[in-house]
């Protein structure tokens, strides 16, 4: 937390998130273009920023995007403020942004998640039913192999599944990648969704990157925007503490 701290200090990393929120992911030469600075000093708060986990990093042909990451920002919340109950301070949760996609080819969010864990460990809690269900209020079911089916199941016994897909890619324990949709309008292509989940260790924890786009619309972006900081933080603290954060199940925009 202390980095995350050091880091909201500063009125120009805060205007650096300001703008990400705004419109996210940029490329430096972006930022830099919104903030009076050398690309030198803008590069060097990034810096400070990433370190903090407050923004991600994805590549997308030659060009570096930055992403604003709510999930410490979610953490802090959860830690500092929602035990309080005071409602007027809840505007801090405005940081959790709104995609606004001005270029069709980079993803729609990017959350990273640093957990004290094994990679072995943190794909076991993304695709073993009965974990999911724990601290996400779904159990993920599926075998896994790539172009196999999976579903986001309901825990309350009903049998219903909120999200289905395919699995795209799978390497356990670093990469996999899905697609989802309602299963209402699974096979129609154009309401697919697609999230991929990175896991690679750092140091001796796991760096948990996830990534979802091709979402069709400011309903779906406003509801992803606020689940996915939520499960990710329950999903850290199930595998650190072994008990999720209570809070109530995410309902997924599926298409």
């Amino acid at each position: 937390m202390d980095k995350v701290f050091k880091a909201l200090a500063d009125e120009t990393r805060r205007r650096l998130l300001d703008h990400l929120h705004e419109d996210n992911g940029q490329t430096l030469s972006e930022l830099c273009g919104r903030i009076a600075m050398t690309r030198q000093s803008v590069t060097q708060h990034l810096a400070v920023l990433e370190a903090a986990n407050l923004v991600g990093t994805v590549r997308r042909g030659r060009e570096k995007l930055h992403y604003l990451n709510p999930v410490p920002l979610h953490e802090i919340q959860e830690r500092w403020i929602d035990k309080f109950e005071c409602p007027r301070l809840r505007a801090l949760g405005a940081v959790k942004r709104r995609a606004e996609e001005a270029m069709t080819d980079k993803p729609s969010f990017v959350y990273v998640t640093y957990i004290a864990s094994t990679p072995e460990k943190v794909w076991a809690a993304l695709t073993d039913a009965d974990l999911t269900a724990v601290y996400w209020g779904h159990g993920n079911v599926s075998d896994w192999k790539p172009g196999s089916r999976w579903e986001h199941v309901r825990t309350d016994g009903s049998g219903i599944s909120d999200v289905v897909g395919t699995v795209v890619e799978s390497e356990p324990p670093r990469r996999l990648v899905t697609t989802w949709v309602a299963p209402e309008n699974e096979g129609q292509e154009d309401k697919y969704s697609r999230v991929t989940y990175d896991i690679q260790p750092h140091q001796d924890i796991v760096r948990l990157t996830v990534t979802h786009e091709d979402l069709r619309d400011e309903g779906e972006r406003a509801a992803v925007s606020g689940g996915w900081p939520a499960v990710l933080s329950n999903l850290k603290s199930f595998l650190e503490t072994g008990r999720p954060l209570p809070q109530e199940p995410w309902q997924v925009p599926a298409g």
